[in-house]
């Protein structure tokens, strides 16, 4: 035999208290007052089937769903057999529509809609009988009771009540949600709109619409939610005012009539469109007045206009570059056009009454001349001769033109305005000194500064400035610092900067040893193999690691090309390169007239013989390359001869990086056999 369903086996005083989630127990007796939160139904035990005297006890019951089999109800008094147990509820059934009840007993059950009977099958019975009835129930509240009796023998009970959710049956509205509020929040500019919970049992969820004020709500909902709230996030930012409204729908599709609209006003941050038009402005002269002309904007909240110009595209919206100030332009705008050699930008935006304004016009364009020197002018100069040159210095303009480009120097060895050769050796200066490195010396030279602008329009010179040049014979003082580390794909050269004033450059001397004595040679540019000039202090040899003992030389050499030698102090590094040349025996028999490989794993090659003793010609090429793990040449590659017949070139594609890489080529014949291997051997990157 089951307990009664959310009790305790307990003295007949037991009952329990409910909430609408679930059931708390308690030990009251059986005779007190025991309130259910709808929808939980208050169940009453009757010691009789006439539902008379007092009950032996009350609790909350969720669902109606027993079976006691041929026991009684666990509470003090109840008996076996007939007994009875009544359930009651009153609840909100919303707008209410097509239900189904569901009953099922052994013995009597009848079920009562606000008092009336809707299901009766009382009867003793000796097995369990059913019955569905589907009723409409009418909007609002209405109350459900469920009578049960046992006679004698088992007894089990169930009911229980569901809308009908099919669209061909199900024709009724929910009822418009309540409690519709909407709030608008200016730091987030989003809505928030939230409504109380519909009381349908058949509720599917809720739909937003929103509108802006004088248009009607769309079809289509702004979201659909089964919550009850919803935050929108994509309100325009444009100042209008938009209504809301929340329909319910329910699962057959049947949607309720919207709540009340609720208005809010949104915060104007949405701009003006950009003004159309500007760029339609143009002139094939050179004018010294522009009108702008454009179409007028259409927003109801327009203020005006702003007008720029810069002598760069696109033109930026700063203050510097609005030529209307603070005062808005009611629409086109005359002014006058610099004639600087610069092209000139216009654009055009609007302005609404909040202050948002529109992304830039299209552009207009002007074209102007430039006929005037700056007013720039190289105050104080001054000059004199050092190690590194000849030094002039000035003092920077009071005033300066937007056009300044820069100060240039002028050399000449005549004074200025004389028909004598005049050299440029400084332009573009835009601070305030600047050193001729190496004029030759032994002459006297005469010196001045010009501010110039964009079109090498010059301003008024500087005074003009004679100096003797000397010129200098001292090299200067060797490098400090010098090492010399030897790795698998050369030798890195590192040192300490030269403090000479003078210094151009840097040598790098690279020294072997030649009957007893070291031989130097400078290192020489790959792209015009003149002497390397070199600016920084590390230098790389690539040169492949064959366990040489070398010497390396640096030198710093100034302007006049004044310079150490190893042999009068310049510094000087020995190292013996890593050794990593194969161990494999030579071979012999190569018919490769020559072989080469670069840096980058490029081999290529040429025959000098083109058959072997047996007459057979070449039909292909082995290129094997040597691994120091294996300590064999491992083949790496196979090409065909082809249609060749002065060279060929080969790329060696899994070229390991910064090491000394050997290769050997043979030639394959066409009777199968294979030639002895020339050899190649190159520093890799």
């Amino acid at each position: 035999m089951n307990r009664p369903r959310g009790t305790t086996a307990a003295t007949a005083g037991a009952v329990v208290l409910a909430t609408a989630g679930g059931l708390l127990a308690a030990a009251p007796s059986a005779s007190a007052a025991v309130t259910c939160a709808s929808p939980v139904f208050k169940r009453t035990f009757y010691a009789n089937t006439t539902f008379s005297g007092t009950p032996k006890a009350t609790d909350c019951d969720s669902a109606i769903d027993e079976n006691w089999g041929t026991g009684a109800p666990r509470f003090k008094g109840m008996p076996a057999n007939n007994f009875g147990v009544r359930w009651a509820v009153t609840r909100d059934f919303g707008s209410g529509g097509p239900f189904t009840f569901t009953a099922s007993s052994r013995d009597g059950i009848r079920v009562y809609l606000d008092g009336v009977r809707k299901v009766d099958l009382w009867k003793d019975v000796g097995t369990t009988v059913s019955r569905t009835v589907n009723l409409t129930i009418p909007s609002g509240r209405h109350s459900l009771r469920v009578d049960f009796v046992n006679w004698t023998g088992s007894a089990n009970v169930k009911f229980s009540y569901a809308p009908r959710t099919s669209a061909t049956v199900d024709k009724v509205k929910p009822l418009s949600p309540t409690g519709f509020t909407a709030s608008y929040s200016t730091a987030t500019t989003s809505t928030k709109v939230s409504w109380a919970k519909n009381k349908e049992m058949d509720l599917a969820g809720y739909r937003v619409y929103r509108r802006v004020q004088g248009a009607s709500f769309p079809a289509k909902p702004l979201a659909t939610t089964t919550s009850t709230s919803y935050t929108d996030t994509t309100v325009p930012k444009d100042g209008n005012v938009y209504h809301y409204e929340v329909r319910a729908h329910d699962k057959a599709g049947n949607a309720s009539p919207g709540t009340v609209d609720l208005a809010v006003t949104t915060v104007d941050r949405t701009a003006p469109a950009a003004p159309k038009g500007i760029e339609d402005n143009w002139s094939m002269d050179y004018p010294d007045e522009i009108t702008l002309y454009w179409d007028g904007n259409t927003e109801a909240d327009l203020a005006g206009y702003r007008v720029y110009r810069s002598t760069s595209s696109p033109v930026t919206l700063t203050a510097e570059n609005r030529m209307t100030g603070d005062t808005l332009s009611p629409g086109g705008y005359t002014g006058p056009l610099p004639q600087t050699g610069d092209v000139y930008y216009y654009v055009v935006t609007a302005v609404d009454r909040h202050g948002n304004e529109s992304p830039p016009s299209g552009t207009a364009m002007y074209y102007t001349r430039d006929l005037i020197g700056p007013v720039d002018t190289a105050l104080n100069a001054r000059a004199s001769e050092s190690e590194a040159g000849v030094t002039l210095t000035w003092d920077a303009s009071e005033r300066t033109s937007d056009d300044f480009a820069g100060y240039s120097v002028f050399r000449s060895l005549k004074p200025r305005g004389s028909r004598a050769t005049t050299v440029e050796v400084g332009k573009g200066l835009k601070g305030t000194s600047f050193t001729d490195a190496a004029p030759p010396p032994g002459a006297t030279y005469y010196y001045w500064v010009i501010a110039l602008d964009h079109e090498r329009n010059g301003g008024t010179p500087s005074q003009e400035l004679a100096v003797t040049v000397a010129g200098n014979t001292t090299a200067p003082a060797a490098v400090t610092g010098l090492t010399a580390t030897p790795k698998e794909n050369g030798v890195t050269l590192s040192w300490d900067p030269s403090g000479d004033a003078g210094l151009d450059h840097y040598l790098v001397l690279r020294g072997t040893l030649v009957d007893g004595k070291w031989s130097y040679v400078p290192m020489t540019h790959p792209a015009d193999f003149k002497p390397w000039e070199i600016e920084e202090v590390t230098f790389h040899d690539g040169v492949p690691a064959d366990g040489q003992q070398v010497r390396y030389g640096v030198v710093a050499v100034d302007q006049y090309g004044n310079r150490l030698t190893p042999d009068t102090g310049a510094s000087t590094a020995e190292v013996t390169e890593l050794d990593l040349r194969p161990t494999a025996p030579p071979t012999t028999g190569s018919p490769l007239g020559h072989l080469g490989v670069d840096r980058s794993g490029w081999l290529h090659w040429w025959l000098s013989s083109d058959t072997n003793e047996n007459g057979s010609k070449v039909s292909a090429f082995n290129i094997r390359r040597w691994n120091p793990q294996t300590r064999t040449f491992e083949l790496i590659g196979t090409e065909p001869r082809g249609d060749s017949a002065s060279g060929w070139n080969w790329s060696d594609r899994s070229l390991p990086a910064a090491t000394t890489v050997y290769y050997r080529v043979s030639a394959l014949y066409e009777d199968g056999t294979e030639s002895g291997a020339a050899e190649a051997v190159t520093a890799t990157y």
